[in-house]
């Protein structure tokens, strides 16, 4: 499986789409489609429907003019239909066919490269420990529960963690974009998980959460503690979310 050291980003940044020989793509070298999502081997837990989340929706207008980064967090959970309508609105599927997945944020070529895991503090009916998300399913796979990697988490973020309900944690599978478009894919993982990050800023506004983006973590520290290699697929993004109080 071909793969980009993330470490050296030079050849890629420079290279321009117009050199870029499509001929010599996995896709048109006829690879399979790359899984769009990995399978989950723990056990399932379903999600409620996203819109229960959201009494009364604040307009966008609002939402983007209130858009803000917090730091401080009250210790009230989260609510799981709170969780949900996150996930949805960062990761939801729209509308799959057998190439590609239409989802609520914009993706280069629809190729969608995160899988986004979630170190779950306080959230009701959610016991503490790793989660990640299944959009085909609308679901969480339980990686782990333990309530003991607050400390680890926050080390790994580099004392980012802020005390949220929830840690956001993006990952970035390159050959699901490579398969396509090669070395153009950095570039569009990056552009993606400003998509990502966006939306759930957006979506916190509208449950009167906050949230902080992070690109400040210690790469092998925040891997190892997902347990990913570091090499097919690697950490990108983190955001913790949780309850402000009305003085942030």
């Amino acid at each position: 499986m071909p793969s980009y050291d993330p470490k050296d980003t030079r050849p890629m940044i420079k290279t321009r789409w117009p050199e870029l020989d499509r001929d010599k793509t996995a896709q048109k070298q006829g690879a399979a489609v790359p899984e769009m999502q990995k399978p989950c081997r723990g056990n399932v837990v379903p999600l409620p429907e996203a819109d229960q989340a959201v009494a009364k929706p604040i307009a966008l207008k609002d939402a983007i003019a209130a858009r803000s980064s917090h730091r401080s967090f009250t210790d009230e959970p989260l609510q799981i239909a709170e969780l949900s309508y996150l996930l949805w609105a960062t990761q939801g599927v729209r509308k799959q066919t057998e190439k590609a997945s239409f989802r609520t944020v914009p993706s280069g070529g629809a190729r969608h490269p995160f899988e986004t895991y979630l170190f779950v503090s306080r959230v009701e009916g959610l016991e503490p420990g790793l989660y990640r998300y299944l959009p085909f399913e609308h679901a969480l796979c339980v990686e782990r529960l333990t309530s003991d990697f607050e400390q680890q988490l926050d080390e790994a973020l580099l004392k980012h963690h802020f005390g949220g309900a929830v840690d956001f944690v993006w990952a970035a599978v390159p050959y699901r974009c490579e398969w396509r478009y090669a070395f153009e894919s950095l570039r569009l993982i990056l552009m993606d998980a400003g998509h990502v990050c966006a939306h759930l800023y957006l979506a916190c506004e509208d449950l009167g959460c906050g949230t902080c983006a992070v690109g400040a973590y210690d790469q092998e520290k925040l891997d190892a503690l997902i347990g990913l290699d570091g090499e097919n697929e690697f950490a990108v993004y983190a955001a913790p979310v949780g309850k402000i109080s009305r003085e942030n």
